[in-house]
């Protein structure tokens, strides 16, 4: 409430400069808004080769010491403890902005301008601050794989955690096919009792060609086995799919091969992830060479209305993705399907104009919330296609899939 709380920060580290934990770039939206604590557990990705992705490329790989992860939970909690005894004096009781403030300009020694590595400091603080308002329950390990760590290494990792937060009831993670496929369904079930109880994985497809185009080191055979044994040791299991992954050539064995694949495992959840050409990817390169052929959204959505119509899993379908069209995509399978397939239909029955304007609108407002503004060809591209819409001009699907693909390759 007043600068009072300055005086009265808790004593600081002895080493200042490295008072930070380190945070991975990327993490499944379910795991959004700050719910989790986000520990890097690994760098990067040890695989980095499927040519859709271009989140690690240039970035070496490595397995962190687990006496340095256990570091980083230490600084988390003493963050945890400061704000939360800034916030204890406080007439709200409440961590919020004020209370992060305080703790920013009460630190000069690690937070004044001379310090080092500010930005991951002030990521830091704003994660755990969020994290307390949420409850504290969740923890998210990064980055791409976590389950490619020795087992006993992440059992260490966990139980020290959760020693040192027994407030946590739920830790999660990313994992690679591949690792599960390599853990047995003793490790897993291990993990499991620790209390790493959801698993986030890039299924993609679950068609053997698309994923041997895509370079993901992984077989459908694979990831049946990989999935059925993370289900079975009661992790949640949540897939990723990629719809229009295979491009014009490969678009139905896609989604039928990717449906049986899914009810072989038959997840907790199935989360879309459309395609997108993003910057650093391979595949944008080789879509400009015309080594691939991307689909055309609406092609892309009848794509997802074959696989949705050939699921038979008890799944939980999840479209809450900036690359997905269709957010009304969502409900719980079987039962719900056919609701999910209406909004599919309905959406296809409009007409083409009020198509483009539909997906126009919702593509510009998806990049703006992450980027706030436009830089200026991109602009120019959006208005274009905007006034094409408007007009109804021969070349209004050119104009807005051009300007749809420019803004896709900023998505993340």
């Amino acid at each position: 409430m007043t600068s009072h709380l300055h005086l009265e920060i808790p004593k600081p580290s002895p080493d200042e400069e490295n008072f930070f934990f380190e945070m991975g770039p990327i993490r499944p939206p379910s795991e959004g808004s700050d719910h989790s604590l986000l520990l890097r557990t690994t760098r990067n990705c040890a695989w980095n080769r499927c040519e859709f992705c271009g989140t690690y490329r240039g970035e070496k790989f490595s397995l962190r010491p687990v006496a340095e992860i256990k570091k980083d939970i230490d600084v988390a909690r003493a963050l945890y403890e400061e704000l939360q005894t800034l916030a204890a004096r406080e007439w709200s009781r409440d961590v919020n902005s004020r209370t992060v403030a305080a703790l920013w300009a009460g630190n000069p020694g690690r937070y004044g301008e001379n310090a080092g590595n500010l930005t991951i400091k002030r990521q830091n603080l704003h994660n755990v601050a969020n994290w307390i308002n949420s409850g504290a329950g969740t923890v998210f390990l990064q980055d791409a794989d976590a389950l490619i760590m020795r087992t006993g290494d992440l059992l260490e990792v966990i139980n020290y955690l959760r020693g040192v937060f027994p407030t946590v009831q739920r830790v999660t993670a990313y994992a690679r096919s591949q690792s599960c496929y390599r853990k047995s369904l003793g490790e897993l079930t291990e993990l499991r009792q620790a209390g790493l109880l959801r698993l986030h994985v890039g299924l993609e497809s679950g068609c053997d060609e698309v994923l041997k185009l895509m370079k993901k080191g992984v077989s459908a055979w694979k990831q049946v086995e990989g999935g059925q044994k993370v289900v079975a040791a009661g992790i949640s299991l949540c897939e990723y799919l990629m719809p229009g992954l295979g491009g014009k050539e490969f678009s139905a064995r896609h989604a039928l091969d990717s449906a049986a694949v899914l009810n072989a495992i038959n997840p907790a959840f199935i989360r879309l992830r459309t395609l997108a050409l993003r910057a650093r990817s391979p595949l944008l390169a080789q879509s400009r060479e015309g080594l691939f052929t991307e689909m055309p959204e609406d092609e892309v959505v009848a794509e997802i209305a074959l696989l949705v119509s050939n699921l038979s899993c008890d799944s939980y379908l999840v479209s809450d993705q900036m690359s997905n069209l269709l957010y009304g995509v969502e409900g719980q399978l079987p039962g719900d399907q056919e609701k999910i397939l209406q909004v599919i239909d309905a959406y296809l029955k409009k007409p083409e104009m009020e198509r483009l304007a539909f997906r126009l609108t919702l593509r510009r407002r998806s990049f703006l919330a992450v980027y706030g503004s436009f830089p200026g060809p991109l602009e120019e591209k959006v208005a274009l296609a905007w006034e094409a819409v408007r007009g109804s001009a021969p070349d209004a699907r050119e104009r807005v899939d051009a300007a749809i693909a420019a803004l896709k390759e900023g998505f993340v």
